[in-house]
Protein backbone atom coordinates (compact mmCIF):
# COMPACT_ATOMS: atom_id res chain seq x y z
CA UNK A 1 0.00 0.00 0.00
CA UNK A 2 1.51 3.30 -1.02
CA UNK A 3 1.77 6.31 1.26
CA UNK A 4 -0.83 8.12 -0.85
CA UNK A 5 -3.22 5.17 -0.57
CA UNK A 6 -2.89 5.28 3.21
CA UNK A 7 -3.96 8.89 3.36
CA UNK A 8 -6.93 8.11 1.10
CA UNK A 9 -8.13 4.92 2.82
CA UNK A 10 -7.37 5.72 6.46
CA UNK A 11 -6.63 9.15 7.88
CA UNK A 12 -3.05 9.59 9.03
CA UNK A 13 -4.47 11.01 12.26
CA UNK A 14 -6.42 7.80 12.84
CA UNK A 15 -3.33 5.68 12.21
CA UNK A 16 -1.35 7.94 14.57
CA UNK A 17 -3.95 7.50 17.31
CA UNK A 18 -4.08 3.71 16.98
CA UNK A 19 -0.27 3.47 17.05
CA UNK A 20 -0.21 5.81 20.07
CA UNK A 21 -2.82 3.67 21.86
CA UNK A 22 -0.96 0.44 21.05
CA UNK A 23 2.28 1.89 22.41
CA UNK A 24 0.49 3.17 25.52
CA UNK A 25 -1.39 0.00 26.43
CA UNK A 26 1.34 -2.51 25.48
CA UNK A 27 4.19 -0.80 27.31
CA UNK A 28 1.96 0.03 30.31
CA UNK A 29 2.22 -3.62 31.30
CA UNK A 30 5.90 -3.07 32.03
CA UNK A 31 4.92 -0.71 34.84
CA UNK A 32 1.72 -2.14 36.35
CA UNK A 33 3.48 -4.03 39.14
CA UNK A 34 5.67 -1.09 40.25
CA UNK A 35 3.03 0.34 42.65
CA UNK A 36 2.15 -3.22 43.75
CA UNK A 37 5.55 -4.29 45.11
CA UNK A 38 4.43 -3.88 48.74
CA UNK A 39 1.21 -5.78 47.94
CA UNK A 40 3.13 -8.77 46.58
CA UNK A 41 5.61 -8.45 49.44
CA UNK A 42 2.80 -8.91 51.98
CA UNK A 43 0.65 -11.34 49.95
CA UNK A 44 3.45 -13.83 49.24
CA UNK A 45 5.62 -13.00 52.31
CA UNK A 46 8.75 -12.16 50.33
CA UNK A 47 11.37 -9.40 50.37
CA UNK A 48 11.04 -6.16 48.42
CA UNK A 49 13.85 -7.28 46.10
CA UNK A 50 11.97 -10.51 45.33
CA UNK A 51 8.71 -8.67 44.70
CA UNK A 52 10.58 -6.40 42.25
CA UNK A 53 11.09 -9.44 40.01
CA UNK A 54 7.42 -9.17 39.01
CA UNK A 55 8.59 -6.12 37.08
CA UNK A 56 12.10 -7.22 36.15
CA UNK A 57 11.02 -10.56 34.67
CA UNK A 58 8.65 -8.74 32.31
CA UNK A 59 11.38 -6.28 31.31
CA UNK A 60 14.00 -8.99 30.74
CA UNK A 61 11.87 -11.17 28.47
CA UNK A 62 10.41 -8.06 26.84
CA UNK A 63 13.95 -7.07 25.92
CA UNK A 64 14.90 -10.57 24.71
CA UNK A 65 11.77 -10.76 22.56
CA UNK A 66 12.87 -7.75 20.50
CA UNK A 67 15.81 -9.72 19.13
CA UNK A 68 13.42 -12.35 17.79
CA UNK A 69 10.43 -10.30 16.68
CA UNK A 70 12.49 -7.57 14.98
CA UNK A 71 13.80 -9.97 12.28
CA UNK A 72 10.46 -11.83 12.18
CA UNK A 73 8.66 -8.56 11.45
CA UNK A 74 10.92 -8.14 8.42
CA UNK A 75 10.19 -11.65 7.17
CA UNK A 76 6.49 -12.06 7.98
CA UNK A 77 5.23 -8.49 7.94
CA UNK A 78 5.03 -5.73 10.55
CA UNK A 79 1.25 -5.65 10.95
CA UNK A 80 1.04 -9.45 11.12
CA UNK A 81 3.49 -9.52 14.03
CA UNK A 82 1.56 -6.76 15.84
CA UNK A 83 -1.68 -8.75 15.43
CA UNK A 84 -0.03 -11.91 16.78
CA UNK A 85 1.17 -9.95 19.79
CA UNK A 86 -2.26 -8.53 20.59
CA UNK A 87 -3.87 -11.99 20.36
CA UNK A 88 -1.22 -13.40 22.71
CA UNK A 89 -1.58 -10.54 25.20
CA UNK A 90 -5.37 -10.95 25.21
CA UNK A 91 -4.88 -14.58 26.28
CA UNK A 92 -1.91 -14.47 28.67
CA UNK A 93 -2.75 -11.29 30.62
CA UNK A 94 -5.97 -12.57 32.30
CA UNK A 95 -4.10 -15.77 33.21
CA UNK A 96 -1.76 -13.72 35.43
CA UNK A 97 -4.74 -12.95 37.68
CA UNK A 98 -4.89 -16.69 38.49
CA UNK A 99 -1.32 -16.84 39.85
CA UNK A 100 -1.26 -18.24 43.40
CA UNK A 101 2.46 -17.85 44.16
CA UNK A 102 5.19 -15.34 43.48
CA UNK A 103 7.00 -17.89 41.31
CA UNK A 104 4.04 -18.44 39.00
CA UNK A 105 3.42 -14.68 38.88
CA UNK A 106 7.03 -14.00 37.86
CA UNK A 107 6.93 -16.74 35.18
CA UNK A 108 3.64 -15.49 33.70
CA UNK A 109 4.92 -11.92 33.73
CA UNK A 110 7.97 -13.11 31.80
CA UNK A 111 5.74 -14.74 29.17
CA UNK A 112 3.64 -11.59 29.00
CA UNK A 113 6.75 -9.49 28.47
CA UNK A 114 7.98 -11.78 25.71
CA UNK A 115 4.77 -11.55 23.65
CA UNK A 116 4.44 -7.83 24.39
CA UNK A 117 7.77 -7.32 22.60
CA UNK A 118 6.03 -7.87 19.25
CA UNK A 119 4.92 -4.24 19.01
CA UNK A 120 7.92 -1.98 19.54
CA UNK A 121 10.35 -3.40 16.93
CA UNK A 122 7.52 -3.56 14.38
CA UNK A 123 5.93 -0.17 15.02
CA UNK A 124 8.71 2.16 13.84
CA UNK A 125 9.34 0.20 10.62
CA UNK A 126 5.56 -0.06 10.05
CA UNK A 127 5.21 3.71 10.40
CA UNK A 128 7.92 4.29 7.78
CA UNK A 129 6.06 1.84 5.50
CA UNK A 130 2.63 3.51 5.60
CA UNK A 131 3.04 7.15 6.66
CA UNK A 132 4.01 9.90 4.17
CA UNK A 133 7.63 10.92 4.72
CA UNK A 134 6.75 14.55 5.47
CA UNK A 135 4.52 13.41 8.37
CA UNK A 136 6.69 10.62 9.77
CA UNK A 137 8.27 12.74 12.53
CA UNK A 138 4.81 13.56 13.88
CA UNK A 139 3.89 9.88 13.86
CA UNK A 140 7.10 9.03 15.73
CA UNK A 141 6.12 11.71 18.25
CA UNK A 142 2.75 10.04 18.85
CA UNK A 143 4.30 6.56 19.20
CA UNK A 144 6.87 7.96 21.59
CA UNK A 145 4.12 9.79 23.49
CA UNK A 146 2.49 6.40 24.04
CA UNK A 147 5.75 4.89 25.24
CA UNK A 148 6.61 7.62 27.74
CA UNK A 149 3.04 8.15 28.97
CA UNK A 150 2.75 4.42 29.65
CA UNK A 151 5.35 4.80 32.39
CA UNK A 152 2.90 6.76 34.51
CA UNK A 153 -0.39 5.62 32.95
CA UNK A 154 0.37 1.97 33.73
CA UNK A 155 1.25 2.73 37.34
CA UNK A 156 -1.74 5.00 37.94
CA UNK A 157 -4.31 2.68 36.32
CA UNK A 158 -2.90 -0.37 38.13
CA UNK A 159 -2.90 1.46 41.46
CA UNK A 160 -6.47 2.70 40.92
CA UNK A 161 -7.71 -0.77 39.92
CA UNK A 162 -6.01 -2.31 42.96
CA UNK A 163 -7.60 0.22 45.33
CA UNK A 164 -10.98 -0.38 43.65
CA UNK A 165 -10.74 -4.17 43.69
CA UNK A 166 -7.56 -6.24 44.02
CA UNK A 167 -4.30 -6.90 42.19
CA UNK A 168 -6.10 -9.64 40.24
CA UNK A 169 -8.46 -7.03 38.76
CA UNK A 170 -5.48 -5.20 37.24
CA UNK A 171 -4.68 -8.08 34.89
CA UNK A 172 -8.30 -8.90 34.09
CA UNK A 173 -8.95 -5.31 32.97
CA UNK A 174 -5.74 -5.13 30.95
CA UNK A 175 -6.69 -8.39 29.23
CA UNK A 176 -9.95 -6.77 28.10
CA UNK A 177 -8.09 -3.68 26.89
CA UNK A 178 -5.78 -5.85 24.78
CA UNK A 179 -8.79 -7.52 23.16
CA UNK A 180 -10.20 -4.11 22.21
CA UNK A 181 -6.77 -3.07 20.89
CA UNK A 182 -6.60 -6.24 18.76
CA UNK A 183 -9.85 -5.27 17.04
CA UNK A 184 -8.54 -1.75 16.35
CA UNK A 185 -5.32 -3.12 14.83
CA UNK A 186 -7.19 -5.63 12.67
CA UNK A 187 -9.83 -3.29 11.28
CA UNK A 188 -8.25 0.18 11.36
CA UNK A 189 -4.53 -0.10 10.58
CA UNK A 190 -3.80 -0.46 6.84
CA UNK A 191 -1.76 -3.42 5.64
CA UNK A 192 1.31 -2.46 3.57
CA UNK A 193 1.75 -4.16 0.21
CA UNK A 194 5.45 -4.52 0.83
CA UNK A 195 6.42 -8.20 1.06
CA UNK A 196 8.44 -9.49 3.97
CA UNK A 197 12.17 -9.95 3.51
CA UNK A 198 13.45 -13.52 3.37
CA UNK A 199 16.97 -13.00 4.66
CA UNK A 200 18.35 -15.63 7.03
CA UNK A 201 20.25 -15.46 10.30
CA UNK A 202 23.59 -14.75 8.57
CA UNK A 203 22.09 -11.58 7.08
CA UNK A 204 21.08 -10.32 10.53
CA UNK A 205 24.37 -11.25 12.13
CA UNK A 206 26.23 -9.39 9.39
CA UNK A 207 24.12 -6.26 9.73
CA UNK A 208 24.24 -6.46 13.52
CA UNK A 209 28.03 -6.25 13.32
CA UNK A 210 27.74 -3.23 11.04
CA UNK A 211 25.40 -1.50 13.50
CA UNK A 212 27.71 -2.02 16.48
CA UNK A 213 30.73 -0.87 14.46
CA UNK A 214 29.13 2.57 14.10
CA UNK A 215 30.20 4.91 16.89
CA UNK A 216 26.89 6.78 16.74
CA UNK A 217 24.89 3.63 17.50
CA UNK A 218 27.21 2.56 20.32
CA UNK A 219 26.81 5.97 21.97
CA UNK A 220 23.04 5.93 21.46
CA UNK A 221 22.75 2.47 23.02
CA UNK A 222 24.85 3.46 26.06
CA UNK A 223 22.59 6.48 26.58
CA UNK A 224 19.52 4.29 26.09
CA UNK A 225 20.31 1.90 28.95
CA UNK A 226 20.27 4.79 31.45
CA UNK A 227 16.78 6.00 30.51
CA UNK A 228 14.42 3.36 31.88
CA UNK A 229 16.98 2.30 34.48
CA UNK A 230 16.61 5.73 36.11
CA UNK A 231 12.87 5.96 35.35
CA UNK A 232 12.01 2.59 36.89
CA UNK A 233 14.45 3.20 39.71
CA UNK A 234 12.94 6.57 40.56
CA UNK A 235 9.33 5.37 40.53
CA UNK A 236 10.24 2.22 42.47
CA UNK A 237 11.49 4.42 45.32
CA UNK A 238 8.91 7.19 45.02
CA UNK A 239 6.10 5.40 46.87
CA UNK A 240 8.13 4.60 49.99
CA UNK A 241 9.85 8.01 49.79
CA UNK A 242 6.51 9.82 49.94
CA UNK A 243 4.97 7.54 52.55
CA UNK A 244 7.74 8.28 55.08
CA UNK A 245 8.72 11.44 56.95
CA UNK A 246 8.38 14.34 56.24
CA UNK A 247 5.58 13.69 53.69
CA UNK A 248 3.55 10.82 55.23
CA UNK A 249 1.30 10.60 52.16
CA UNK A 250 -1.49 8.05 51.88
CA UNK A 251 -1.78 5.58 49.00
CA UNK A 252 -4.34 7.79 47.25
CA UNK A 253 -2.13 10.87 47.63
CA UNK A 254 0.86 8.97 46.22
CA UNK A 255 -1.35 7.90 43.31
CA UNK A 256 -2.11 11.60 42.72
CA UNK A 257 1.60 12.49 42.68
CA UNK A 258 2.28 9.75 40.11
CA UNK A 259 -0.61 11.00 37.96
CA UNK A 260 0.56 14.62 38.03
CA UNK A 261 3.81 13.52 36.41
CA UNK A 262 1.87 13.07 33.16
CA UNK A 263 2.02 16.88 32.81
CA UNK A 264 5.69 16.51 31.91
CA UNK A 265 4.78 14.11 29.11
CA UNK A 266 2.39 16.41 27.28
CA UNK A 267 5.30 17.73 25.24
CA UNK A 268 5.78 14.38 23.45
CA UNK A 269 3.39 14.87 20.49
CA UNK A 270 5.13 18.16 19.71
CA UNK A 271 8.71 16.92 19.89
CA UNK A 272 8.65 16.43 16.11
CA UNK A 273 8.20 20.18 15.65
CA UNK A 274 10.88 20.89 18.26
CA UNK A 275 13.31 18.60 16.42
CA UNK A 276 12.49 20.48 13.20
CA UNK A 277 13.36 23.81 14.81
CA UNK A 278 16.41 23.07 16.96
CA UNK A 279 17.65 19.74 15.60
CA UNK A 280 17.54 16.22 16.95
CA UNK A 281 20.86 16.33 18.81
CA UNK A 282 20.05 19.57 20.63
CA UNK A 283 16.66 18.10 21.58
CA UNK A 284 18.39 15.01 22.97
CA UNK A 285 20.89 17.03 25.01
CA UNK A 286 18.25 19.40 26.40
CA UNK A 287 16.16 16.40 27.43
CA UNK A 288 19.10 14.79 29.25
CA UNK A 289 19.84 18.09 31.01
CA UNK A 290 16.26 18.48 32.30
CA UNK A 291 16.01 14.81 33.32
CA UNK A 292 19.30 14.88 35.25
CA UNK A 293 18.40 18.18 36.94
CA UNK A 294 14.96 16.97 38.02
CA UNK A 295 16.35 13.73 39.43
CA UNK A 296 19.21 15.45 41.31
CA UNK A 297 16.81 17.87 43.02
CA UNK A 298 14.09 15.29 43.67
CA UNK A 299 15.48 14.10 46.97
CA UNK A 300 16.59 17.35 48.58
CA UNK A 301 13.32 19.12 49.38
CA UNK A 302 10.83 18.53 52.17
CA UNK A 303 8.13 20.52 50.37
CA UNK A 304 5.70 18.35 48.43
CA UNK A 305 5.03 21.03 45.80
CA UNK A 306 8.77 21.30 45.10
CA UNK A 307 9.07 17.51 44.86
CA UNK A 308 6.17 17.28 42.42
CA UNK A 309 7.70 20.07 40.31
CA UNK A 310 11.02 18.20 40.15
CA UNK A 311 9.30 14.97 39.13
CA UNK A 312 7.54 16.86 36.32
CA UNK A 313 10.87 18.34 35.17
CA UNK A 314 12.44 14.87 35.16
CA UNK A 315 9.54 13.39 33.18
CA UNK A 316 9.63 16.39 30.79
CA UNK A 317 13.28 15.66 30.05
CA UNK A 318 12.63 11.94 29.49
CA UNK A 319 9.76 12.89 27.15
CA UNK A 320 12.17 14.86 24.96
CA UNK A 321 14.78 12.10 24.92
CA UNK A 322 12.70 9.15 23.69
CA UNK A 323 11.41 10.69 20.42
CA UNK A 324 14.82 12.22 19.73
CA UNK A 325 16.51 8.81 19.95
CA UNK A 326 13.80 7.21 17.81
CA UNK A 327 14.30 9.88 15.14
CA UNK A 328 18.07 9.36 15.30
CA UNK A 329 17.71 5.60 14.83
CA UNK A 330 15.24 6.11 11.99
CA UNK A 331 17.67 8.45 10.21
CA UNK A 332 20.87 6.54 10.90
CA UNK A 333 19.45 3.04 10.44
CA UNK A 334 18.59 3.19 6.76
CA UNK A 335 17.70 -0.31 5.54
CA UNK A 336 18.81 -1.62 8.95
CA UNK A 337 16.25 0.59 10.70
CA UNK A 338 14.07 -2.24 12.04
CA UNK A 339 17.09 -4.21 13.29
CA UNK A 340 18.62 -1.11 14.92
CA UNK A 341 15.27 -0.35 16.56
CA UNK A 342 15.12 -3.92 17.89
CA UNK A 343 18.54 -3.49 19.54
CA UNK A 344 17.45 -0.10 20.91
CA UNK A 345 14.32 -1.60 22.45
CA UNK A 346 16.29 -4.56 23.85
CA UNK A 347 18.80 -2.28 25.56
CA UNK A 348 16.09 0.13 26.73
CA UNK A 349 14.20 -2.58 28.59
CA UNK A 350 17.34 -4.30 29.80
CA UNK A 351 17.80 -1.03 31.65
CA UNK A 352 14.19 -1.25 32.83
CA UNK A 353 14.92 -4.71 34.23
CA UNK A 354 17.87 -3.35 36.19
CA UNK A 355 16.09 -0.21 37.43
CA UNK A 356 13.99 -1.54 40.36
CA UNK A 357 16.73 -3.93 41.53
CA UNK A 358 19.51 -1.31 41.35
CA UNK A 359 17.38 1.31 43.14
CA UNK A 360 16.34 -1.04 45.97
CA UNK A 361 19.87 -2.37 46.46
CA UNK A 362 21.37 1.15 46.41
CA UNK A 363 18.88 2.36 48.99
CA UNK A 364 19.57 -0.69 51.15
CA UNK A 365 23.31 0.02 51.13
CA UNK A 366 23.17 3.83 51.37
CA UNK A 367 19.95 4.30 53.42
CA UNK A 368 19.49 7.74 51.88
CA UNK A 369 16.87 8.61 49.25
CA UNK A 370 18.73 11.77 48.24
CA UNK A 371 22.04 10.01 47.58
CA UNK A 372 20.24 7.21 45.72
CA UNK A 373 18.46 9.72 43.47
CA UNK A 374 21.76 11.57 43.06
CA UNK A 375 23.61 8.44 41.92
CA UNK A 376 20.83 7.66 39.42
CA UNK A 377 21.05 11.22 38.09
CA UNK A 378 24.80 10.83 37.52
CA UNK A 379 23.99 8.17 34.92
CA UNK A 380 22.03 10.79 32.98
CA UNK A 381 24.84 13.31 33.38
CA UNK A 382 27.20 10.74 31.85
CA UNK A 383 24.74 10.20 29.01
CA UNK A 384 24.65 13.94 28.41
CA UNK A 385 28.43 13.99 28.06
CA UNK A 386 28.36 11.04 25.64
CA UNK A 387 25.69 12.75 23.54
CA UNK A 388 28.22 15.46 22.66
CA UNK A 389 30.15 12.89 20.61
CA UNK A 390 27.23 11.81 18.42
CA UNK A 391 27.56 13.19 14.90
CA UNK A 392 24.81 13.21 12.26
Amino acid sequence: MSELAVTQQVSVRVVNFVLFWCALIVVSSAYVTTPLFSVFENTFDVSKTMSAWTSSSFSFFYAVGFLLFGPLADRIGRKQIIVFGMISLSLITPMIALANSLGSLVVLRGIQGFVASTFAPSALAYAFDVIPSKKIVTTIGFISFGYVTSGIFGQVLADALYQWGSWHVVFLVFGGLYLITLLAVLFVLPTPERLGHKEGIKFYLYHSKLIFKQRNFVLIFIITITLLLTFMGMYTLLGSFLSNEPFNLSDKEILGVRAIGIIGMLISPFVGKIVGKIGVLVTLRVGLLFAALGLILLGIGSNIVFLIAMSIIYVFGISLIFPAIMVLIGKLGGERRALANAFYAFILFFGAMLGPIVAIELLGVISSYFITFFILSLLLVGSGILSMFIKV
